[in-house]
C-alpha cells in the first residue's frame, strides 16, 4: 500500500484565513478557545490543519470574528467542506470497522506530525512490531474475534509503518523498559525476529532506540506507556496519547504535555545509550535462537 498523507493543504488554507479573521476581531486564542469552550490547542490546531472544523464550530468563529461578508463566509464553508471530505478519503477508512474513533484519530495526527516519543512497558511500538509480532498481540488483546478483522488490523500497522520511510520520514524516538524484550509475545521464534528486526531498524538514521534496564528500578515512567507526537510548524502544539487498556486518551493541555516531556525526558537520560541498548537487543535476540 502506497504511503499517502491526507489533503491538509486545504486544512491549512482554512486554518491560516481564520487566524486571519480572528487577529482582525483582535481575539486571542484563549479568547477564541471559550467561543467553542474547548483548549487552546485545538484553535491552534485548526489554524495549523491539523484538525478538521465543524460545521457548527465553523458558524461560530465566524460569528465571532464578526465575518459579515457572505463570499467570505461562503468560502470558508467550501474549503471547510472540501478539507473535510478529503481528510475521510484517508487511506486508514477503508478499515472503519475494525477501528475505534481514537485510533482513527492517532493514525490522522501519525501521518501529519513529524515526530513521536514514546515509552513503552510492555510491548515494541507498532511502528517497529514485526507482522507476527503484531499478530500475537492483536490476537491477544481480544477486541477482534474473527480471523479477517484481524488480519485487517494486522495490515493498519503494517501501512502505518511507511511513516518510517520515503523522502519525508518520520523521526521516532522510543524508549523500551527492558521487560519488553523479555515479554514472549508469539512465542520464541517470533521474538527472535522482532528483535532482529527491532534492532535493524534502530539503526536507521531518523529511528533511535532505548532500553530502560531492570537495574535502574523504579522511575516516573513505570507507570503506562505514552506517545507524544510533534508538528512542524511551530506554532503547533504537542499532543499526548496515553495508552489504558480501555481505551486510549488524548491530552493537549500544556501542562499536561509539559509534564510528559518532562517524563519521557527523564526516560531517556535513565535508559542506556542508543548504542549500548543496541548491543542488549541483539544479545537477547541470541537468546531466543534455538
Amino acid at each position: 500500500m502506497p504511503s499517502v498523507k491526507p489533503s491538509t493543504v486545504l486544512g491549512r488554507q482554512l486554518g491560516d484565513e481564520l487566524r486571519r479573521f480572528r487577529e482582525q476581531a483582535g481575539l486571542s486564542t484563549a479568547e477564541a478557545a471559550d467561543v467553542l469552550d474547548c483548549t487552546k490547542g485545538k484553535i491552534s490546531r485548526i489554524e495549523n490543519g491539523h484538525v478538521p472544523v465543524r460545521t457548527p464550530d465553523l458558524i461560530a468563529l465566524m460569528h465571532a470574528y464578526e465575518v459579515a461578508d457572505p463570499d467570505a463566509r461562503e468560502r470558508l464553508a467550501s474549503l471547510a467542506r472540501t478539507a473535510n471530505r478529503r481528510r475521510r478519503e484517508g487511506w486508514w477508512h477503508q478499515y472503519g470497522s475494525v477501528l475505534a474513533d481514537t485510533y482513527r484519530d492517532y493514525i490522522e495526527m501519525e501521518t501529519i506530525c513529524d515526530s513521536i516519543r514514546t515509552y513503552q512497558v510492555q510491548l515494541v511500538p507498532g511502528l517497529l512490531q514485526t507482522p507476527e509480532y503484531g499478530r500475537a498481540v492483536t490476537v491477544a488483546s481480544r477486541a477482534w474475534q474473527t480471523p479477517e478483522e484481524i488480519e485487517q488490523f494486522v495490515q493498519v500497522r503494517l501501512a502505518r509503518q511507511e511513516r518510517l520511510t520515503g523522502a519525508d520520514p518520520l523521526e521516532l524516538w522510543a524508549v523500551l523498559a527492558e521487560g519488553v524484550l523479555h515479554q514472549q509475545v508469539g512465542g520464541r521464534s517470533v521474538m527472535r525476529a522482532q528483535l532482529d528486526h527491532l534492532a535493524s531498524l534502530a539503526e536507521r538514521p531518523n529511528v533511535t532506540v532505548q532500553v530502560l534496564p531492570f537495574s535502574r528500578g523504579a522511575h516516573p515512567g513505570m507507570f503506562g506507556p505514552y506517545l507524544l507526537l510533534s508538528f512542524p510548524r511551530v506554532s503547533a502544539l504537542d499532543l499526548v496519547l496515553t495508552e489504558t487498556p480501555t481505551g486510549n486518551i488524548w491530552m493537549e493541555r500544556e501542562s499536561e504535555v509539559s509534564r510528559y516531556r518532562d517524563l519521557f525526558d527523564d526516560a531517556r537520560t535513565s535508559a542506556l545509550p542508543p548504542t549500548d541498548s543496541l548491543s542488549l537487543i541483539r544479545r537477547i535476540a541470541k537468546e531466543y535462537r534455538p
